[in-house]
């Protein structure tokens, strides 16, 4: 079955990973839904952008994923949900002890109880539908752990297990749901990343993403957006229709080890 003219909602896709498989999904033909927690006017211009390059309909709604009401509300905004792209995400790291209250809050609230809140609002439409997938862009870090990134690796470890339930209770229909798992990838946010590592360690660019970013990825190969858009897209397929309650992880060999 092809995803031409399904319609995707893509929490967290202005921009990095959610904006790169969003683009998939629309250069197959999905009418897209992009969403974050501003409302600018060149996040309405992105989408409009998307939607003329690829010949789909695509449209931007605002909405703040740390609020339950919202997560839920930018699904029923959407008017029909069929592919449920689960991305939005932020990051603290400090030692437990340290860890601000408000920041394992907010972590928590955006990276997997939103999770929770747009799946219960789109399996209905799904259901009425006869067909769906959810895809939740869990990480590396949902299956391994990192010092100082409790909420974080928490959050990502629970996105997981909420995947493997979802796909549980819709096992006898045509929906499945898949929790994608990056390594390091490409965005423009780790980018930006490198010159302060360059200096920190006083390394040049090569050695600094080999060495320093790279460290636990032995490929030392940063996953591309295309690369994770494409696995969404395949997901979305006939091929992987008894492909459901897992993980795929696209992290160069990190969690081999």
């Amino acid at each position: 079955m092809s995803i031409k003219g399904k319609t995707a909602v893509v929490t967290g896709s202005n921009s990095g990973i959610g904006l790169g498989v969003a683009r998939a999904l629309a250069a197959e033909g999905a009418n897209v839904v992009l969403n974050s927690f501003t409302d600018r006017d060149e996040d309405h211009a992105l989408a409009e952008e998307v939607g003329k390059e690829f010949g789909v309909t695509a449209r931007y709604i605002k909405g703040d994923l740390s609020r339950g009401e919202e997560a839920r509300a930018l699904v029923e905004q959407a008017g029909t949900c069929d592919i449920l792209v689960n991305n939005a995400g932020i990051q603290h790291v400090a030692p437990i002890e340290e860890f601000p209250v408000e920041k394992w809050d907010a972590l928590i609230a955006i990276m997997l109880s939103s999770v929770f809140h747009t799946t219960a609002a789109a399996l209905p439409m799904m259901r009425k539908a006869g067909w769906g997938r959810v895809i939740n862009i869990s990480s590396a870090h949902g299956l391994r752990a990192s010092p100082y990134k409790g909420a974080y690796v928490a959050a990502k470890h629970g996105v997981v297990g909420f995947t493997k339930v979802t796909a549980l209770e819709t096992a006898e229909e045509p929906i499945t749901a898949n929790a994608i798992c990056p390594g390091y990838v490409m965005t423009p946010l780790v980018e930006a990343q490198i010159p302060d590592t360059m200096k920190q360690y006083d390394m040049d660019r090569e050695t600094a993403i080999r060495e320093v970013i790279l460290d636990r990825q032995p490929s030392k190969e940063f996953a591309t957006l295309e690369q994770l858009g494409g696995l969404a897209v395949f997901l979305c397929s006939d091929h992987a229709a008894q492909m459901t309650g897992t993980t795929h992880s696209m992290d160069g060999g990190w969690t081999a080890r």
